[in-house]
């Protein structure tokens, strides 16, 4: 009887990756998960917590050293460690540097030590204020360092498989929503600002009129995606991930339901994100699978999650994004 596949997934305590470890168990993987928990939760993992079949390690990728142990074995290796965030990145963009360039770079020397194929996660804000749909041929256009790190992070990796036939694919998620979405640090994501309002009776801080649209795609059709992408026979390919459906802040605030308080438009933040996701439908055969109101539901059914997040209201998101406006305005 053969032995069952080994995973790795850095960020495997986050958002995402313990979205991914769950697919990979359920599909019969053994998985190594790498998180400093910086942005995860071990928590995210308490489903497996006594399965034998998953192994949590806390350390840094950039600590990450080609033969590490984690790796021996691993057929595939889903990366995706790394920090977020708009604001942070303008304060503090060396970290943003060093963690999703360097420490991507680390990890793909792991993976080439062991000859894993690795799937990269991508952001859309490499494309910056980008014409709609938005396909992968697109102009690149980083706004602001997290979107110019993470773009460079996606660089490297296809270096790698130029320079040594590393198998790579990546893919660029456009806007990511479902359980589990981070709860922490500086305002960022609308999900985890809307649902800790909700839970605390204030209205809603809606950006502008509201009617810019998002392509908001749920957690387990993004994970399911990755999954494609491992095991298909495709390598050095870039991949647009979104529903191909862009849903307004408005229609959000209308499922939620609540009150709404209006604040200022941020600067270099696209009136509409639209994936063409005709590439990964044709190459992969994924398409999304959960609708925008399902997706919705499901998360209201676990809105307890946002309990310790933090409540943001109109004064302090203006605090928060000072630094935006002031050097991207």
């Amino acid at each position: 009887m053969r032995p069952p596949p080994i995973a790795v997934v850095t960020g495997g305590a986050g958002f995402i990756g313990s979205h991914m470890v769950d697919l990979l168990v359920e599909r019969g993987y053994r998985v190594r998960i790498i998180d400093n928990l910086a942005g995860g939760r071990e928590s995210n993992l308490a489903q497996h917590a006594n399965d034998p079949a998953v192994t949590f390690v806390r350390r840094d990728i950039r600590e990450l050293e080609p033969q590490d142990a984690l790796f021996a074995g691993a057929r595939y290796v889903f990366h995706f460690a790394g920090i977020g965030d708009i604001v942070p990145s303008i304060e503090r963009p060396l970290a943003y540097m060093s963690t999703n360039v360097q420490g991507t770079a680390h990890v793909l020397e792991c993976a080439r030590a062991v000859g894993a194929k690795l799937v990269y996660a991508a952001s859309s804000s490499c494309y910056g204020l980008a014409d709609t749909p938005t396909g992968e041929d697109h102009p690149i256009r980083p706004q602001y360092p997290y979107a110019l790190s993470k773009y460079l992070g996606e660089q490297t990796a296809f270096h790698w498989h130029q320079v040594y036939q590393l198998p790579v694919n990546s893919i660029r998620i456009f806007n990511a929503y479902g359980t589990r979405s981070r709860t922490s640090g500086a305002y960022g994501a609308v999900f985890g600002v809307f649902l800790r309002q909700k839970l605390a009776g204030t209205p809603f801080t809606v950006v502008g009129d509201g009617t810019q649209r998002r392509d908001f795609l749920y957690v387990t059709d993004i994970v399911q995606a990755f999954l494609a992408a491992a095991e298909s026979e495709r390598v050095g390919r870039v991949y647009n991930l979104g529903a191909g459906r862009p849903q307004s802040v408005n229609h959000l605030v209308e499922l939620l339901g609540g009150a709404v308080v209006y604040i200022p438009k941020r600067p270099g933040e696209p009136d509409v994100t639209f994936a063409n996701i005709s590439r990964i439908t044709t190459e992969l055969g994924w398409r999304p699978q959960v609708s925008f109101e399902e997706g919705v539901r499901r998360i209201v059914a676990q809105i307890n999650y946002w309990r310790d997040a933090p409540r943001w209201d109109a004064v302090s998101i203006a605090d928060a994004t000072r630094t935006w406006f002031a050097h991207l305005s």
